[in-house]
């Protein structure tokens, strides 16, 4: 198994060697939804496109919490790598993959029995209920495979590998797309043909991330069984993974709770802003793979106790992602109807979404600094207080917000700018409390 030390050399080759096999991989895994989107948009029409929207947001809440436990195990085993503990990577292995396993068939079956509810409990149109709990229903059946997947590369990018989990994504992301063209295009099996081309290709690159950690050596090797399982390294797991799910769960919990307003409006502003959810992600993915590198980096380097480099790569990950962050919202804004039109050709739907871009894009740059200083937090093992902060700004704040902005703007715009509004209080306590932690680590 390659694995790299992030402790040593260039702060900036480190990061960005690192980052990238990251970035691509969340790409391709975002080419699963988006294919989705733009041949149920192209081929089945606007009601379509609003159903799996809706679903869509159910699938992130439930995936988040266990990427949130991701989050604990990458931090975990950074530590243990960047400490030279060796003897504790290979019950790292069975411990993940037991609870992943085990964790990812309850989460399904409960996803499974209460879909219906979800979708009712969203303000969900009735003429769109019946296709978006079957979409919803074949799309949760993958979800053992996304959390082990999820799980396993966290565990090979906090040993330094981003390559692998990039490999497998790549492969998988062709076969959801040549499926999707199959089921929708050529066969016409609708949005049930959507979600099962999603279900085979994430299951794929399931088995190939874990046949992959099969395959390696005795000391490192995964076996698909419980011996090996250490509930002290579980505790140490979801004492980080728990409070991090959590915090991902509040944020799309807060957007589901927008989503039932949204639903209020109409077929036509649901579809605007499935189709702006999907743009949204060329956007929030950079960003988020830069703060999944800077985890790592954070991770390893803190068990190194090599304080002053977190410090550093910290400080040039909020200014690489703010520029980066700059470029791409303003191609986008300025090709926004070209964009909407890869979902829809509904001429009112592009026009929702153009507007929703305009108020949002902008204050982009805000999420770079939230997802760079809470990684940084995370890294060093601290999740509670990303969690709080973001409970507080992506809820009370948010909702609050959009109370008052409704009431303000009668349309679309005010529920769009409750978006920039809470990221700005999120970014200004984050960086507050990254700012904390590293002073006192200093004067320690």
């Amino acid at each position: 198994m390659k694995t790299n030390s992030l402790t040593e050399g260039n702060i900036s080759k480190s990061i960005l060697f690192f980052l990238i096999p990251i970035l691509v991989s969340s790409l391709i895994q975002q080419l699963y939804s988006v294919v989705d989107l733009v041949l149920i948009g192209k081929f089945i029409g606007a009601e379509a496109t609003a159903a799996v929207g809706a679903s869509s947001l159910i699938i992130t809440c439930l995936i988040g919490f266990f990427n949130g436990i991701a989050v604990g195990t990458n931090v975990v085993t950074a530590h243990i790598f960047g400490s030279s503990d060796r003897s504790s990577l290979k019950e790292i292995m069975q411990t993940v993959w037991t609870a992943g396993a085990i964790g990812g068939l309850l989460l399904m079956v409960v996803g499974l029995t209460l879909s219906p509810h979800f979708l009712k409990w969203m303000n969900t149109p009735h003429s769109i209920l019946d296709t978006g709990v079957i979409y919803l229903r074949i799309y949760l059946l993958s979800l053992p495979a996304i959390v082990l997947y999820n799980l396993c590369s966290g565990i090979l990018r906090a040993m330094g590998d981003s390559k692998s989990p990039m490999f497998f994504q790549v492969i998988g992301g062709l076969l959801n797309v040549v499926g999707c063209i199959l089921m929708v295009a050529v066969w016409r099996k609708g949005v049930a043909g959507a979600a099962t081309a999603t279900f085979i290709s994430q299951t794929v690159a399931a088995l190939l991330i874990l046949g992959h950690l099969h395959s390696k050596k005795q000391s490192v090797r995964l076996e698909f069984k419980v011996k090996g399982f250490n509930p002290i390294l579980l505790k140490r797991i979801l004492a980080i993974g728990i409070p991090s799910g959590v915090q991902a769960m509040i944020i799309t919990f807060s957007i589901i709770i927008l989503q039932s307003q949204i639903n209020k409006f109409g077929v036509h502003v649901m579809a605007a802003f499935a189709a702006y959810y999907k743009i949204e992600m060329l956007i929030y993915l950079p960003i988020l793979a830069l703060g999944q590198a800077l985890v790592s980096f954070v991770g390893q380097n803190h068990g190194a106790e090599q304080y002053e480099r977190i410090k550093k790569g910290t400080s040039l990950s909020i200014r690489w992602g703010i520029l980066m962050t700059a470029c791409i919202s303003a191609l986008l804004l300025l090709q926004g109807p070209l964009v909407m039109r890869l979902f829809t050709d509904h001429q009112q739907v592009i026009f929702y979404g153009c507007q929703i871009m305009k108020v949002t894009f902008p204050f982009y740059f805000l999420y770079v600094i939230i997802e760079c200083s809470s990684s940084e937090i995370r890294g060093r093992g601290e999740a509670t207080i990303p969690m709080v902060i973001t409970l507080f700004s992506f809820c009370v704040v948010r909702l609050t917000a959009l109370v008052v902005l409704i009431s303000q703007w009668h349309d679309i715009r005010g529920i769009a700018a409750v978006y920039p509004f809470s990221w700005a209080v999120a970014a200004g306590l984050m960086t507050f409390a990254r700012l904390q932690m590293e002073k006192k680590e200093h004067k320690l």
